[in-house]
């Protein structure tokens, strides 16, 4: 490491520097940023969009006494190194290192902890308002916020919010015209018209009472933070619209900005992708996207929807196949969910595929507008369990455990990919009720998975291994690990398949025969498919001994998939000692 990175810790380095020496600091992040990324892996193209933007911010403002609040976080690792974290930014994301977002509890430099987008509008009107009552006028707080991420719901219930105060809020918008995928929706055309030199008198920010000014340059560093100085000294809430390049310095990474937004290894001097050992088996998201291009092809009623996610989810497939019966609805789940229930009003049959953990935010719209309804939405959960580096923000292990108390909601996990196959060919038939479907990242454990359509009988439970001594129960993907754990173990394994309703007659059965019962999830033992099976023994009165395995309730950092299973003894060989106890 040469030149001026290499000297600054802290932003405190930073505001030393002469400001005519920025551009070249900004060349330095940007290198450094690229050349741990193109071997560690992580998020590129958001933070390489910033470096200028990141470095006025720490340069004007006085961090972390001002508050600087990163909205998602993806673009936050030119903040982690100026701020004290340069020499662990080789662990990031790694089992053990630093996180891929910001955390409080990691440096005193993230105001707020973040990983879902929208939320950094609220969390920093509060802390303005929390300054003024306190009598601390002087204090600055800023939110950074991308185009896809302003548009969700959270975000415009700040900014209404923020127009009838007074408080020192920021709100700088970073313009790139994409978020994981490029931005849609009608505020991504206003925006698109403001860069124009449209809408500049009929202006929404304005509307709102809150002081709007841009766009600018996000790559003149100089004019950034002639900007900042000039709003440092602006009483009350204020807009400040910044034009970005997301992925600027790396060319693939300009031009191909979806691959680039997290492109795995790569080389660091050419930029192009390190190609990988292509695996034998396909990601379930891609089972998902085949899948129902097949099924869509069949029933003209079948529609998809996804929140800002169509590569992610490989939605995409039927976005490209069938545009008028796909939709991408932006940064948006509360949305994605109603919009769906008002289509099932209408006789179509919405797949509505949204992320485990982002589904949390719809769950006001799962119960009211769809479960008490009783309209067949099927939901679709990608990134169920662990997900691996993401971490604590994106694991997917509280789904069953949120889900199953709701009333008419039917909740079902397949093992595999042939089960995800049948359970969406069976859901579109002509169920009368919703049905939830969660499967994980990553990929399957089936080569043919292609085979003719089967339809699943609701509620019904599978044996996959007969023995003696215990029975092991476990529910969707995790099954792969149970079996590899006892292959040459006596003991009986169940795919139950189904969290609701129950195969009360399979577990009948099972109780009777077994004394010892142990559960196996990949979600939060708290609530989850283990309370399930232990509410039914209460409920029929049995004493059977009941073992319940899955996620700690605790939060689990990141690390790849294979080492977190292992840290809380979901691997095939921690499962394997644990067996042998009950022998």
């Amino acid at each position: 490491m040469s030149g001026f990175l290499k000297h600054i810790n802290n932003p405190k380095e930073l505001r030393l520097l002469n400001q005519k020496d920025l551009p070249q600091l900004a060349e330095e992040l940007r290198e450094f940023i690229i050349n741990i990324v193109a071997t560690k892996e992580g998020h590129l193209g958001a933070s390489l969009g910033v470096v200028e933007l990141t470095i006025a911010l720490h340069y004007v403002f006085n961090t972390p006494e001002d508050q600087l609040i990163w909205d998602v976080g993806h673009q936050a690792y030119g903040h982690k190194i100026l701020t004290g974290r340069k020499d662990l930014f080789h662990t990031n994301r790694q089992i053990g290192g630093i996180s891929g977002f910001p955390k409080r509890d990691e440096s005193i430099y993230d105001a707020f902890g973040v990983g879902h987008a929208s939320t950094s509008i609220s969390a920093a009107l509060g802390m303005a308002i929390a300054s003024q009552l306190k009598g601390d006028l002087e204090k600055q707080h800023i939110a950074v916020i991308g185009d896809a991420s302003i548009a969700g719901g959270l975000a415009f219930e700040g900014l209404n919010h923020a127009g009838v105060t007074n408080a020192n809020l920021l709100v700088i918008l970073n313009d790139n015209a994409i978020g994981i995928d490029p931005s849609v929706g009608a505020l991504k055309q206003y925006l698109t018209n403001v860069k124009k030199g449209i809408h500049r008198k009929n202006n929404i920010i304005k509307a709102l009472n809150i002081d709007y000014s841009g766009p600018i340059d996000g790559h003149d560093i100089i004019k950034v933070i002639s900007e900042l100085k000039r709003l440092k000294s602006v009483k009350g809430p204020k807009f400040l619209h910044v034009i970005t390049t997301k992925g600027k310095g790396l060319r693939q990474a300009e031009e191909d900005q979806v691959t680039y937004h997290a492109p795995g290894k790569f080389d660091a001097s050419t930029g192009n992708i390190i190609s990988k050992i292509p695996s034998e088996f396909t990601k379930y998201q891609d089972i998902f996207g085949y899948t129902i291009v097949e099924l869509a092809k069949q029933n003209k009623y079948i529609v998809g929807i996804t929140p800002a996610m169509p590569t992610g989810s490989s939605l995409k497939y039927m976005m490209d196949e069938m545009p008028d019966r796909a939709f991408d609805v932006g940064i948006a789940e509360q949305h994605a969910v109603t919009l769906a229930a008002g289509m099932a009003t209408q006789g179509l049959i919405p797949f509505c595929n949204i992320y485990s953990t982002f589904l949390q935010r719809a769950y006001d719209q799962i119960i009211h507008d769809v479960a008490l309804q009783k309209l067949p939405v099927i939901f679709c959960l990608d990134r169920a369990g662990l997900v691996g580096e993401d971490g604590a923000t994106h694991h997917g292990v509280f789904d069953i455990s949120f889900l199953r108390c709701i009333p008419n909601l039917i909740i079902f996990a397949p093992r595999n990919e042939v089960e995800l196959r049948n359970i969406m060919y069976t859901a579109q038939l002509g169920l009368k009720q919703p049905i939830a479907i969660r499967y994980p990242r990553g990929t399957g454990v089936t080569v043919n998975w292609k085979q003719p359509f089967e339809k699943i009988d609701i509620g019904k439970g599978i044996q996959l291994k007969d023995g003696n001594n215990l029975a092991i129960l476990s529910i969707g993907t995790i099954a792969k690990n149970v079996s590899e754990a006892i292959l040459n173990l006596e003991v009986s394994h169940y795919d139950m398949r189904f969290v609701k309703p129950l195969d009360e007659t399979l577990l009948h059965a099972i109780f009777k025969e077994y004394k010892t019962i142990i559960t196996v999830e990949d979600n939060s033992i708290k609530g989850g498919f283990g309370s399930v099976i232990l509410e039914f023994a209460v409920i029929n009165n049995y004493k059977n001994t009941i073992n319940i395995l899955g996620i700690p309730d605790t939060f689990i950092e990141h690390g790849s998939v294979t080492e977190l299973q292992k840290s809380i003894g979901l691997d095939p060989e921690s499962l394997t000692k644990y067996f042998r106890l009950f022998f």
